[in-house]
């Protein structure tokens, strides 16, 4: 790699990309690292705020880059830094002879025939490595009773809102009792502005993601059939019941925090010394994207343990403003790739941050886990854990999808034609109709499959 500081330097929009690019030269920030010493690039997949890495690629032959962070500026501190780590640790990159088909794509739309290397910016005025590179020695130093007076305010700024958040949860209460009051034909009907009222209010008592969730609410009632719809409501309303209780039993709970109120950041999970770790060869078996009532979009991209005895999910759960527009992950359905990941401590572990990035794995068969026996027999297990959550993933056995009078969709065991069958939510496509599925990946909320991929003897089939 031809990479020194000084081209790093002139490179450099402004002095403050330098010093941003400064804190992502640690290897923590960066899962993957790859080099084609033939080629002369080097690529990584950077930890930005979100379970999804940014794509990062350099050129070390013409200076070109690319990286699917939103930054205005170019190159961003992602490219900057993915360069300081070629040019002070070359040692961290692997060596690898296949480019990724995400970096073939990006050479394929800018490399010409006979394009000639563009040089480097030969000023660097204003913009220095070594003042990027130094300490800031303008924080003043913190003395004991400083200290004290910090740790004093975090305890209250915490108590106020845990008291806040029990303020909250009181009047979820009331809320509720009072749409069973009121009927829920009549919840059913007048859900939206009554569960926009109620998300707002728990908003100005730091309930945010409560109140994320019961904003959302309406959207997967109306996704049902009218007559099923009092029932799901019944059933969201219980949970919601249930959380507001355990929460108040431990209010100090991660998981449960993190479901009321706000979510641990990545270096809080990455130094947790409860939160699990498993290295393993995972498959990308589908992606949820959802755009929420509050102006965000919600990225859940659904892995499969491939090495695992029994069938064993994570989840990568990203949130952007869906303002920003379709962001590009770092994973498409389908992908295999072997990683360590650290699982945010719960109940049912299932979400998840990927710590390192260690390479592609060979291509699987989890066919096998479909022999596991009652494929709902998981989704017990998940509520028995914690019945206030919704989504659990399954692995189905052998089976078809078939419409019913209604055409609607249903999944049906292949074993036993009156054995069981599940209601699938939205459409399918017509040729998956009848084809035999030798198992399928879904996520199942008791009420509705949400289908993730399928493998059958025409291969596999991505369903999300």
């Amino acid at each position: 790699m031809q990479l020194d500081l000084k081209t790093i330097e002139a490179l450099a929009p402004d002095q403050a990309s330098l010093g941003a690019a400064a804190k992502l030269t640690k290897r923590s920030n960066w899962p993957r690292l790859e080099t084609n010493e033939q080629l002369g690039l080097i690529w990584g997949e950077c930890q930005g705020s979100g379970s999804n890495p940014y794509r990062v690629a350099f050129d070390t032959r013409d200076h070109g880059y690319k990286c699917t962070c939103p930054s205005r500026k170019f190159p961003c501190k992602h490219i900057l830094g993915l360069m300081w780590i070629g040019a002070t640790a070359p040692a961290s990159f692997a060596r690898v002879d296949q480019t990724p088909e995400w970096v073939n794509d990006w050479l394929g739309r800018r490399r010409k025939p006979g394009q000639q290397p563009t040089q480097a910016p030969a000023s660097s005025e204003g913009k220095s490595i070594d003042e990027a590179s130094r300490p800031d020695e303008s924080a003043p130093v913190e003395d004991a009773a400083a200290a004290e007076r910090r740790e004093a305010a975090q305890r209250r700024r915490a108590e106020d809102t845990r008291s806040a958040v029990s303020a909250a949860l009181d009047e979820l209460d009331q809320w509720i009792a009072d749409q069973l009051r009121l009927g829920l034909a009549g919840f059913v009907d007048a859900c939206s502005e009554r569960c926009r009222r109620i998300a707002a209010r728990l908003v100005d008592l730091k309930a945010t993601a409560l109140a994320g969730r019961i904003d959302e609410l309406p959207a997967r009632l109306m996704a049902l059939r009218g007559e099923e719809r009092p029932d799901a409501a019944i059933r969201e309303l219980g949970k919601l019941v249930l959380l507001a209780k355990a929460w108040r039993a431990a209010p100090d709970d991660a998981e449960l925090k993190r479901l009321v109120s706000t979510s641990e950041t990545r270096d809080q999970i990455l130094a947790n010394p409860d939160a699990v770790h498993v290295e393993s060869d995972w498959e990308v078996l589908g992606e949820k994207i959802v755009t929420r009532r509050d102006g965000l979009v919600s990225h859940a991209t659904w892995l499969l343990d491939l090495k695992s005895s029994a069938p064993r999910f994570a989840v990568l759960l990203d949130f952007f403003p869906a303002s920003a527009g379709k962001r590009s992950g770092a994973f498409a359905p389908g992908d295999r790739f072997k990683a360590r990941l650290v699982f945010y401590p719960s109940r049912n572990p299932l979400r998840a941050l990927v710590a390192e990035r260690l390479g592609d794995a060979a291509p699987g068969n989890w066919s096998d886990f479909a022999r596991a026996g009652d494929p709902l027999a998981a989704y017990a297990s998940f509520q028995d854990g914690a019945p206030w959550l919704t989504d659990c993933p399954i692995i189905l056995p052998a089976g078809a999808i078939a419409l019913d009078e209604k055409d609607g969709a249903w999944w049906q065991a292949a074993s036993d034609p009156h054995g069981i069958a599940l209601p699938v939510a939205g459409s399918v496509s017509q040729t998956l109709l009848g084809l035999d599925l030798a198992a399928t990946a879904a996520l199942w909320n008791g009420a509705r499959l949400e289908l993730l991929a399928s493998q059958s003897n025409m291969g596999r089939l991505d369903l999300s």
